[in-house]
């Protein structure tokens, strides 16, 4: 599964999801708010895609025609409000067992950086940590390992095959213009991919 399956797929799955939309040339962005602009592509490098995160709407109007010069037909260009995390990781979810891990702030923290705050081991019933134990809440544990039973029906398969899932998450809040949390925070989930 690449990405562009992963942005339908978490769509299928029911999870809270960021609201995005596909990118078009007619689309009107509210100039109050700022941008979050992320490509997929149909075939090919699927990995370090261009994106702009946390832009104007001018910013991302510029983004989405440079990206569409770049870009093949049937690859998709998407678009959805930026959200300012409080904190982020990934969930892996294994036929056996499941890994959180997780960081402050943007999952760029992790994923680009290697900032990781706790690796969370579940296996067989038991739950062992890396790093600081207490960094998500007992609440925050349970409500994303509580996905695992989700992923595992609707991927047994390709679990069965000793293949993993791998959800990116975050804990955040709507965002101003100038990227300050604004109203309650909630639980967002934005890539979903099938990995060996």
């Amino acid at each position: 599964m690449n990405k562009l399956q992963g942005f339908y797929e978490l769509l299928k799955l029911g999870l809270p999801t960021v609201a995005w939309r596909k990118f078009e040339d007619e689309t009107e962005l509210d100039d109050k708010v700022l941008w979050t602009v992320r490509t997929a592509v149909y075939q090919g490098k699927d990995f370090d895609l261009p994106r702009a995160v946390g832009v104007t709407s001018a910013a991302a109007k510029q983004k989405y025609r440079e990206y569409k010069r770049r870009l093949a037909a049937e690859d998709l260009i998407i678009y959805y409000p930026y959200f300012a995390a409080e904190k982020s990781g990934v969930v892996q979810i294994r036929e056996k067992e499941m890994i959180i891990e997780a960081c402050k702030q943007d999952l760029w923290n992790l994923v680009t950086y290697g900032h990781k705050d706790v690796t969370y081991f579940f296996d067989n019933g038991s739950v062992t940590s890396q790093g600081k134990s207490d960094f998500l809440s007992a609440a925050e544990i349970e409500e994303l390992s509580g996905i695992k039973s989700l992923i595992r029906n609707r991927f047994c398969s390709p679990l069965s095959a000793g293949m993993s899932v791998m959800l990116e998450w975050s804990y955040a809040y709507h965002s101003n213009i100038h990227k300050e949390p604004v109203g309650e925070r909630y639980l967002v989930f934005y890539e979903c991919r099938v990995t060996y």
